[in-house]
């Protein structure tokens, strides 16, 4: 019997043994080899640009990074030669159609011959950059100074792309100074780091869409052979001014960006000098005026250059103004670096132990910038910025030769201040006006934080900004500029915006103040003798800069005859601010919240 069984199994066994074969050769065999993806030529050293081509074996799409970073399927998808006119770094992998990923490669290209390459150039157009610098061209026209949006991360309102050209759900971003940039594309321009078309948002540019990319905004050597650009009334596109000797402009063209590169826009932001941000002007670039600038002066001041605290990636640039809708890098700047100020954000980096004390709680710049809107000591011109803008009465601008709305300008302002916790609330076009009740005013940003908010939110100093726009069907009306800088016809300006906005010219509109704050960040003088004394917020009844009781919440969480009692009987209080805090906090080691509405558990004090 069990010779029977055995057979039986034994044939049953050839049968499958047969049958797996012939059942699985009817069945496509699974592709999991990954790629191969080849760089012709390979990495080495070159005495001049080098032109490098990535072929793939099989059908997949390939991605590169040309910054050092690690490539992944989010990085640039390669769809033409690279060249590179400088020593780089290409790392790259391919992804077939099964989905099989190639192990990422790198390649570093040495370009021996330097900056040397521009010596001989000729000037052939905007396109001559970007067909010898076309990895740089691709991350440029990614980054927000070229496509003027990017990612929202760091806002709590609107789309997850937003900015001044139009957001994902077709809104941009207002302000209180020129309002919006639809109305008046051509000015506003201007400043965008492109030849004059609005950017397109793709992944895969073209060769003539990177050539839309004006490098030399940045790159040109401001000092040694400064760059200019018109705008050709016909094509609408930008061009070099006259008697420009391009030639000498692109051959000069070999290095980073400095301040005048910079400030050429960010200085005359919001339509002249030092209007907009307030701790910015063009004298920030030539001063050498340390009460000024620290930081940026010449002669015994720091002389840093922009990059130096905005670092840039793969042309992304670190930072962002709690007034600005996107974010080209999530890094941050910091004080605190290893070449600038290694210990200032430690619990021992500051002299005395009251101010260290504060640096959880409390930004560098809330006390080392104590007024704004500051006069260069070396410039003729007055570094005063804008706080308020009256679209309803317009004024002749020789210089600019068009009307203006009236500008409020002033020097030495006094900070506001207020929490942030780094995202900010921000009113875009089309949305729907928010009054804010405590200024009277329609809010256009706001920086986000509270007094109660967990570690990471820090009191911080603003530029506090108004003016006076129309609001019409419940929203601020995007107003033609163009129509205002070309007529001063502020009526007709208002119903050309309103009919952008999708409205009827005839709608009804008012006019309404308009606020917004703006962080300050430049303009710091050296710390001693300059630095906010601690009778600047302390105490709350004769303090010149910043009441903290009456102004940011650090007022008693109920009456003084209900608060001492939780721990003794009632006391009269001497008035001796330092005794009295420290004898509750750092004697008896009591959190905040026996007294006040918010807590610091991070300094592992005792709750009540």
């Amino acid at each position: 019997m069990m010779k029977k069984l055995f057979a039986v199994l034994t044939c049953l066994a050839m049968v499958l043994a047969l049958s797996v074969p012939i059942a699985l050769a009817g069945r496509p065999v699974a592709d999991k080899t990954a790629p191969t993806t080849t760089a012709s030529p390979l990495g080495g050293t070159f005495t001049s640009a080098v032109t490098v081509t990535l072929a793939v074996n099989e059908a997949a799409t390939t991605y590169y990074t040309t910054n050092g970073s690690t490539p992944s399927t989010g990085s640039t998808v390669y769809s033409a030669p690279l060249t590179f006119s400088a020593t780089t770094t290409l790392k790259y992998f391919s992804k077939d159609t099964a989905g099989n990923l190639e192990t990422v490669k790198s390649q570093t290209y040495t370009i021996s011959g330097g900056t040397s390459t521009h010596a001989t150039l000729t000037w052939t157009g905007y396109s001559m950059c970007s067909t010898c610098h076309t990895s740089q061209a691709q991350a440029m026209y990614q980054g927000v100074h070229y496509q003027w949006k990017g990612s929202a991360a760091e806002m709590t309102t609107g789309p997850t792309t937003q900015g001044k050209m139009d957001a994902t759900d077709g809104s941009s971003a207002l302000n209180a100074y020129c309002i919006n940039i639809q109305g008046n594309w051509g000015p506003c321009g201007a400043c965008h780091a492109g030849t004059g078309a609005k950017p397109v948002a793709t992944a895969n540019p073209s060769a003539a869409q990177l050539a839309s990319i004006d490098c030399l905004m940045c790159h040109a050597d401001a000092t040694n052979a400064p760059y200019s650009r018109v705008r050709n009334a016909t094509t609408g596109l930008f061009e070099p001014a006259a008697g420009l000797n391009m030639n000498l402009v692109v051959q000069k063209a070999n290095q980073k960006p400095t301040r005048k590169n910079c400030l050429g826009c960010h200085a005359k932001a919001g339509g002249g000098d030092a209007v907009k941000r307030g701790d910015i002007a063009l004298a920030s670039g030539t001063t050498s005026d340390v009460l000024y600038d620290t930081h940026m002066a010449m002669g015994n001041g720091g002389n840093i250059q922009c990059q130096g605290c905005h670092t840039f990636t793969g042309h992304r640039v670190s930072g962002r103004g709690s007034d600005l809708r996107p974010e080209d890098s999530t890094l941050e700047v910091t004080c605190s670096t290893s070449a600038c100020h290694p210990t200032k954000t430690t619990a021992t980096g500051h002299v005395t132990t009251a101010v260290n004390d504060h640096i959880s709680r409390i930004a560098c710049q809330t006390c080392h910038i104590n007024k704004y809107g500051k006069n260069a000591n070396d410039t003729a011109a007055t570094e005063a910025t804008e706080t308020n803008r009256n679209w309803q009465v317009a004024e002749w601008n020789a210089t600019l030769n068009r009307y203006e709305p009236m500008p409020t300008k002033a020097n030495d302002l006094i900070p506001k201040y207020a929490f942030w916790n780094g995202t900010s609330w921000g009113n875009n076009a089309l949305n729907a006006a928010v009054l804010d009740a405590a200024t009277g005013a329609y809010k256009i940003s706001r920086p986000v934080g509270a007094i109660t908010d967990p570690a990471g939110t820090k009191l911080y100093p603003f530029k506090y900004k108004t003016a006076n726009q129309a609001l019409a069907n419940g929203k601020v009306v995007t107003i033609s500029t163009a129509t205002f800088f070309a007529t001063g016809n502020y009526d007709q300006a208002v119903k050309d915006g309103m009919v952008y906005m999708g409205l009827p010219s005839t709608t009804a509109y008012s006019t309404v103040t308009t606020d917004e704050l703006q962080v300050l960040n430049h303009q710091v003088p050296p710390a001693t003798g300059n630095v906010l004394a601690c009778a600047a917020c302390h105490p709350n009844a004769s303090a010149t800069q910043l009441k903290l009781i009456t102004n940011m919440g650090y007022a008693l969480k109920a009456a003084q005859s209900v608060v001492c009692i939780q721990c003794h009987t009632l006391k009269a209080y001497s008035g001796d601010y330092v005794s009295f805090h420290g004898r509750h906090v750092d004697t008896r080691g009591n959190d905040c919240s026996w007294c006040h509405s918010f807590s610091r558990p991070e300094k592992g004090l005792k709750m009540p």
